[in-house]
């Protein structure tokens, strides 16, 4: 099994950006993380970050006919991306959303996700260890269709 993981805008400035939310680890953390807990699961993984939806919906375009399923985490674009959750869809691949804080205790506009709506599950608010949620929770997924 092989997933693509997805961050969206301003995740490379982990360790920067408002640690009192996202923490100090960096960037470079979170992927030596989510590389570790895909070879704890027993999958291949390919990481990639952009701060440019565009380049997030080619990625997502790009998945098609190369991985199984996608771990995204849309950021700032997970209230806004229709063009997410468009490409998304119409890749048709099973996605698991990932945020590292708990959305759902911040800011109002925070409240929808365009992206989750083409997700079969999201995890809020466990740091990095939501992506490790989202490997398992996909490849299980995965291993029962």
């Amino acid at each position: 099994m092989k997933f693509l993981v997805l961050n969206g805008p301003n995740l490379n400035l982990l360790g920067l950006r408002e640690p009192e939310i996202y923490g100090r680890e960096t960037y470079a953390d979170l992927e030596a993380y989510v590389r570790a807990a895909a070879a704890e699961a027993g999958v291949e993984v390919e990481l990639f970050q952009s701060n440019h939806e565009g380049a997030l919906v080619d990625a997502i375009q790009g998945a098609w006919g190369r991985v199984d399923g996608i771990v995204i985490n849309p950021a700032a674009y997970t209230h806004t991306s229709v063009a997410i959750l468009d490409a998304l869809k119409a890749v048709a691949l099973p996605a698991v959303e990932v945020h590292l804080s708990d959305v759902k205790s911040r800011e109002e506009f925070r409240q929808v996700s365009y992206a989750g709506m083409a997700c079969i599950r999201t995890f809020i608010g466990l740091g990095f260890a939501g992506y490790r949620e989202a490997i398992f929770h996909l490849k299980e997924y995965l291993s029962k269709s």
